[in-house]
């Protein structure tokens, strides 16, 4: 099998090194270049000893057209705004990004800048963009393939963690009729990993453990990113109230959301909408009535595992939580997913471990 040439940007942070691990067990990928602008000229393994014996790759700068002669794809596990100066000049030497940054997520421009408070520097490229998550939007992405097939390098925004996981939770309800109304209140609590590897006051260990707190209430960028995709799998305008926590966890990420129940739903409905919805999702576990998810259930791998329950008391509400390693399904794995379909491979290439048993 002839390997497609892969780059990883940003290749030291969490998300990166992750995506770096999974190019290399992937048996039709090569880890062509890593680049980290810190540690040009250091050595992979030197960065995560747990390389050393299966990576060789010297880390060098993410120079557009070094990327363009090394790469056919290019990951890009960056923060917001440094995809804006590297995606179009990749674009346009034929290289395809998958990127991991919210740069490319939101469809309006307006949308984008009030959050992230920046101006959008290719807005042209949104309407090219395809938001990757498979299993809501996976016509989308195979689309994708057709257009690289056809000779163009393309784009696809793989969605945030909590995005993911609150997207995974809400969506059978939504696109299915047994949910009404217009909100969705989330609950989130992800790993100290979520954060990226700088460290700061809460992400400390002496902060962050023995400790769960909330944060970025009522303010988490992250918030128009879901209530787009909720609008879009729902038909219909949806907001959201999203309250994100951190928790003592190395990674993994757990999303609860609360959505009101269509009259006349029961319990048996609910379970049975997220069952048709999730029965042929390779990389999603629909749990049996009565269970609900763990992160521990997922660490380490690119699968969810969603559960349901129907509060029908007085206010009826349909209960539905997924679990996600943040930097797996919700970060690296999902890029390589997304990926795989681009490149037209079985989806599941390179993705099926299970979680580690301890």
């Amino acid at each position: 099998m002839e390997r497609v040439r892969a780059c990883v940007v940003g290749a030291t942070g969490y998300a990166g090194i992750e995506v770096c691990r999974l190019v290399l067990g992937h048996p039709a990928l090569e880890l062509a270049m890593a680049t980290d602008r810190k540690q040009v000229g250091t050595r992979l393994d030197a960065v995560y000893p747990s390389f050393a014996g299966c990576c060789d790759v010297v880390l060098s700068l993410p120079e557009p057209d070094a990327i363009a002669a090394a790469a056919d794809v290019a990951f890009l596990a960056v923060p917001h705004t440094a995809s804006l100066a590297l995606t179009p000049e990749l674009l346009s030497r034929g290289v395809t990004v998958i990127d991991l940054s919210a740069d490319y997520r939101l469809h309006d421009p307006a949308v984008y800048e009030a959050w992230y408070a920046t101006p959008h520097t290719s807005p042209e490229l949104l309407g090219k963009t395809v938001y990757g998550l498979p299993e809501l939007f996976r016509a989308g992405v195979s689309a994708l393939a057709e257009r690289r097939a056809a000779g163009e390098a393309v784009l696809v925004a793989v969605p945030g963690c909590y995005p993911t996981a609150t997207a995974l939770a809400a969506a059978p309800a939504l696109a299915s009729g047994i949910a009404t109304g217009d909100l969705v209140i989330a609950d989130a609590i992800s790993g100290v990993s979520g954060a990226g590897r700088g460290c700061n006051e809460r992400t400390h260990f002496c902060h962050a453990n023995e400790s769960v707190e909330a944060y970025g209430v009522a303010k988490h960028r992250h918030t128009p990113e879901i209530e787009q995709t909720l609008t879009e799998v729902a038909g219909r305008e949806m907001s959201v109230v999203f309250t994100p926590h951190l928790a003592p966890l190395t990674r993994g990420l757990l999303s609860t959301v609360y959505l009101e129940a269509a009259p006349g739903v029961s319990a048996e409905d609910v379970q049975v909408a997220y069952e048709r919805a999730y029965a042929n999702e390779p990389l999603v576990t629909m749990l049996p009535a009565g269970k609900m998810p763990a992160t521990a259930s997922v660490a380490a791998t690119a699968r969810a595992q969603v559960g349901v329950a129907l509060d029908d008391r007085r206010r009826r509400t349909i209960i539905a939580s997924c679990a996600i390693d943040n930097l797996g399904k919700g970060a690296a794995a999902q890029a390589v997913q997304c990926a795989n379909i681009v490149l037209e491979l079985p989806e599941t290439t390179g993705l099926l471990a299970p979680a580690p048993l301890i």
